[in-house]
């Protein structure tokens, strides 16, 4: 499985992006999806995840009700809305897929087989 993450910029605070991840190789609608982030100096962190069908998400404290993540499992794709940015949400943002047959997100980065390559998403102040 190949992820492609893109969608990432600079836009200033109380802006929006829409980040995508697009996954080559094989379809991945039995697999829980997560995107994460990372921050410079700090650890690679959980930002929300969804289930295979999309029916479920989950948020770190801090984006939720500011971030949306959806997916098109037809289009082999999974989708973070931002809303709202803030400063702090000034990251580098990976995609990551779980093991085929894992139908759950995970807030775990060792449960997650396949990463994107990531893309910086910068917000000013």
């Amino acid at each position: 499985v190949q992820l492609q993450a893109s969608g990432g910029g600079l836009v200033q605070a109380g802006g929006s992006l829409r980040l995508s991840c697009a996954a080559s190789g094989r379809t991945l609608s039995r697999n829980g999806m997560g995107w994460f982030r990372q921050a410079p100096g700090k650890e690679r962190e959980f930002v929300g995840g969804i289930m295979w069908n999309g029916v479920n998400t989950y948020y770190a404290d801090s984006v939720e009700g500011r971030f949306t993540i959806s997916r098109d499992n037809a289009k082999n794709m999974v989708y973070l809305q931002m809303n709202s940015l803030r400063p702090e949400d000034t990251a580098v943002y990976y995609c990551a897929v779980r093991e085929d047959g894992t139908y759950y997100y995970s807030r775990r980065r060792e449960d997650y087989n396949y990463w994107g390559q990531g893309t910086l998403v910068t917000v000013s102040s």
